[in-house]
C-alpha cells in the first residue's frame, strides 16, 4: 500500500477487538498549488518567524502557549501534550449502532478506510464486518485523530469499513440564523409543475467520473502556456448571461423546451444519417 496509514490502533466491539490502520480516503495531489515568489529575482519566499518587536526566533525557541488572558499565557511543552494520553488515543470503541438517516449530513466530514492488519487480526475484522452489514446499521465510536478526539461513524463498504469523521455539534451553525429571515413567498402553481418537469428531464444516476474541474484545467492550461513562453491566457470564459429575468414563466417554458431538445445524445444511426448527403424526394411526394 503506497500511503502511509493516518491513525494505527485497534477496533473493538465489546470483546471483540482488531488492529487496524486508517487511510485517507481522499487526495488533492492534482490541484494546482502555487508557491510566493519575490516579484524581480523569482526567489522563494521564506516565513521567518518574528517576535513582537519583529525580531527574527530560532524555530527551536518556540514553544506552545494558551491565552487565558490578554497577554498571560500557560506554556505547555510537546512531551507534556504526548503524555495526555485518553484510551481512544489508541482504541476506537465503537459505542453504539444508528440508522444512517439519522445523522444529519452537515455532520459528515473527512473519510477514511479502514484496513485490518495483516495476521490473526483479519478474522475478528471480518466478524464486526459482517455483523454491522447484518444489522444495516451505522457504529458510532471515538477517536483521537489529528491532535483531537473525534466522533466517528462507520460503515460497511466491500471487504473493509470507510470511517468518517463528524463534526462536533458547536461547529455546525444553526441554520435558523441563516433561513429565519428568507420571506415567506407562496410559489406560482403553474411554474412549480414547469419546474418539477424540467427536474424530471434532467434525472440522472450520479457518476462523479464525469465531473472535471474546469478553473483548474484552465490553470494548468495556463502555466503550460506560460512554459512555452505565451503571454496569454489560454480559455476566456464568455461573461454570464443576465440573470434579472422579467418574465419568469416565459424563462421557465424556454428552460423547458431546452431540456426537451438537448436533454438526449443523437444515436449512431441519427449521426450517420445527418453526415449522409440528402437524397431528392420523388416527383410525386414533391409535388404533393
Amino acid at each position: 500500500m503506497a500511503t502511509r496509514p493516518t491513525w494505527q490502533g485497534y477496533l473493538r466491539l465489546s470483546l471483540v477487538s482488531c488492529p487496524v490502520a486508517l487511510y485517507t480516503a481522499t487526495s488533492r495531489s492534482g490541484e494546482v498549488h502555487f508557491n510566493m515568489l519575490e516579484k524581480k529575482s523569482h526567489q522563494r519566499i521564506r516565513m521567518v518567524p518574528t517576535d513582537a518587536k519583529g525580531d527574527p526566533v530560532d524555530r527551536s525557541d518556540i514553544v506552545k502557549g494558551f491565552e487565558i488572558e490578554k497577554g498571560r499565557y500557560v506554556v505547555v511543552t510537546d512531551e507534556e501534550i504526548k503524555n495526555v494520553r485518553l484510551e481512544t488515543t489508541r482504541t476506537l470503541d465503537i459505542e453504539r449502532f444508528v440508522d444512517e438517516d439519522d445523522i444529519d449530513r452537515l455532520y459528515w466530514d473527512d473519510p477514511f478506510y479502514v484496513v485490518p492488519e495483516k495476521g490473526v487480526g483479519a478474522e475478528a475484522f471480518a466478524v464486526i464486518r459482517d455483523a454491522m452489514k447484518a444489522a444495516g446499521k451505522i457504529a458510532i465510536g471515538c477517536l483521537v485523530l489529528r491532535g483531537r478526539e473525534r466522533q466517528i461513524a462507520l460503515e460497511v463498504r466491500g471487504k473493509g469499513l470507510v470511517a468518517y469523521a463528524l463534526r462536533p455539534h458547536d461547529e455546525v451553525r444553526d441554520s435558523g440564523d441563516f433561513f429565519d429571515d428568507i420571506p415567506a413567498v407562496k410559489a406560482d402553481k403553474d411554474m412549480v409543475e414547469i419546474a418539477t418537469r424540467i427536474i424530471g428531464q434532467k434525472e440522472a444516476a450520479f457518476d462523479p467520473s464525469g465531473f472535471t474541474d474546469r478553473y483548474d484545467d484552465a490553470l494548468k492550461a495556463l502555466i503550460k502556456a506560460k512554459q512555452k513562453g505565451g503571454k496569454k491566457a489560454l480559455i476566456e470564459a464568455p461573461e454570464p448571461d443576465d440573470t434579472n429575468v422579467i418574465d419568469r414563466m416565459a424563462a421557465l417554458r424556454n428552460s423547458l423546451k431546452g431540456s426537451a431538445t438537448g436533454a438526449k445524445k443523437p444515436t449512431k444511426a441519427k449521426v450517420a444519417a445527418k453526415k449522409a448527403p440528402a437524397k431528392k424526394a420523388p416527383a410525386k411526394r414533391k409535388a404533393a
